[in-house]
């Protein structure tokens, strides 16, 4: 299937992720080098002994490895692949399931993060992994879902990986194709540190390869849609390496720059782990996160209400509502998603939470009640404007109030809206005017806490993690024509929001100030 470009997953070809009121419903070269290390060797400089233990404290101080990014990945059938495990604990095995006709591939394991700027490191590397073409997907007919039924090509074992996000990037070995598979090696306890959540359900609700996604299917519209899609394929964006490199590693670069306490996880796993955010300064959200189950939103709330920050880096956060469903390959592997189809559920009629909108019926929980902020419209593309240049968040970025940054919002937006449920204190700290197919609104950055302790910083824009790349005039490896100046901003305000939620609960020392009737009128 065709490569969508990065351009075009970022742009008005990122399918609009809901039905808002602005209007209408929207469907939503050759092998780069290897680092030296001998043939077959399970690590950069030969096997990693059994039982060794990571460092993360001088994990970040170790060289990075030039050379990871896929720059031309070549045809999708040249090769492709995906982990049956969405995130594992250091040590635990995975597979790898491969199609390509090359006759073998390498697969390198890179761990993202700063590195000096190199942005990742190899920590293990087979080569000459026997190649074979897989059997062509089918679809389910009574949910549309994209099933391979792909075999293990390779089982891989993780002992002394650090914790971390991942990408496995396979080339195939006669210099056809390249493309990466992501995976999360997660932290099995958070207390005391800055919990990176990676989104893959998110990811994977737009994930067309095979045809379908929760969007759209061969007819491209909401019709054909799928009702589950299943982690067991590829995803078909940024070469394989789904929203990752876009929505959340340029966050991953800077908190790992910053040289914070981090643990990583997946939303996957805080639904699964009522105890894992327990004792954890920050939940971080990222750029794109907008499939969550019931489960793992209780246990982020309940975590907020025991004191832990949250950090929300990104808009159309929390706003369908998911359960998930086993494969063959394991648990958690279908992210399910009716959305106005809930009545044919049977999960729901087994007695289920609709999968619906968390704003919507049955069971309608708006969004609003824990981000302090609630999505509004797509797509927008506009001026970020700062409205309380004294507040915290902004210290040391110089601006003042008015101070207005091209492209910065969109191409969703989130805003406070006291229609729905609105936490107390809130301050609207950069208050944003759109205009979305008509409509008139604002974008709003909000900042709220709560009596346990929390504060919740909520972006406003879905564009704020990418912006973290904005280095150059056209905006370095950020798109959008995003500048320097909003790239300076994004990382002072992002790096002040960090530094201080990890020093612990942030409305002890930063208590918000309500400033909602005269950014909005009175009640």
């Amino acid at each position: 299937m065709a490569e969508p470009s990065r351009r075009g997953i970022l742009g008005l070809g990122l399918m609009a992720a809901a039905v808002t009121s602005c209007g209408a419903r929207h469907p939503e070269a050759a092998p780069a080098p290897h680092p030296s290390g001998p043939p077959g060797a399970d690590g950069p400089d030969g096997p990693i002994p059994a039982g060794r233990k990571a460092d993360p404290a001088n994990e970040q101080a170790l060289p990075g490895t030039p050379g990871w990014e896929i720059t031309d990945p070549g045809p999708a059938s040249a090769i492709e692949g995906f982990a049956d495990r969405v995130s594992v604990l250091p040590g635990e095995p995975f597979g790898l399931h491969v199609s390509t006709p090359a006759a073998a591939f390498t697969v390198s394991a890179y761990r993202m993060g700063w590195y000096g700027g190199a942005r990742a490191r190899l920590v293990w590397r087979r080569e000459h992994v026997p190649g074979g073409r897989q059997a062509a997907p089918h679809v389910d007919p009574a949910t549309r879902t994209v099933l391979t039924g792909w075999q293990r090509t390779l089982a891989v074992d993780t002992t002394g990986w650090p914790e971390g996000a991942y990408l496995l990037r396979l080339d195939a070995e006669d210099g056809t194709g390249r493309r990466y598979v992501p995976l999360t090696v997660r932290s099995a306890a958070t207390a005391g540190k800055t919990v990176i959540m990676s989104a893959p359900a998110t990811w994977q609700a737009y994930n067309e390869w095979g045809g379908h996604s929760l969007y759209n299917g061969p007819t491209g519209g909401l019709a054909t849609r799928s009702l589950k899609v299943v982690f067991d394929r590829p995803y078909d964006y940024d070469h394989g390496a789904g929203l990752f490199l876009v929505y959340e590693a340029p966050l991953v670069a800077l908190a790992e720059r910053l040289g914070l306490p981090l643990a990583y996880t997946t939303g996957i796993d805080v639904a699964r782990e009522p105890g894992l955010l327990d004792g954890a300064t920050t939940v971080v959200s990222l750029g794109h996160d907008e499939y969550w189950s019931p489960e793992q939103r209780a246990h982020v709330t309940a975590a907020r209400d025991a004191g832990t920050n949250l950090a929300i880096l990104g808009a159309n956060c929390c706003f369908r509502r998911v359960r998930f469903e086993p494969t063959d390959l394991g648990p958690e592997r279908t992210v399910v998603c009716y959305k106005d189809a809930w009545a044919q559920d049977p999960g729901h009629q087994a007695g289920a939470p609709a999968t619906t909108d968390f704003r919507a019926g049955p069971g309608a929980d708006p969004e609003s009640s824990m981000l302090g902020v609630i999505y509004d419209g797509y797509p927008v593309d506009a001026p970020y404007v700062v409205t309380s240049p004294g507040h915290w968040a902004f210290e040391g970025t110089g601006v003042t109030a008015g101070a207005s940054f091209p492209h910065l919002v969109g191409v969703e937006y989130d805003r406070v809206n006291s229609e729905f449920p609105t936490p107390r204190p809130i301050e609207v700290i950069a208050h944003s005017p759109v205009v979305c197919e008509g409509r008139h609104s604002h974008a709003d950055t909000a900042y709220y806490t709560v009596p346990g302790g929390a504060g919740v910083f909520a972006s406003g824009t879905m564009r704020w993690v990418e912006t973290l790349d904005a280095t150059g005039p056209g905006g370095g490896k950020a798109d959008h024509g995003i500048d320097s100046r909003a790239g300076d901003l994004v990382r002072k305000v992002t790096e002040n929001v960090l530094r201080a939620f990890a020093a612990g609960p942030a409305a002890r020392t930063h208590p918000a100030q309500d400033n909602l009737a005269s950014v909005y009128g009175p009640a």
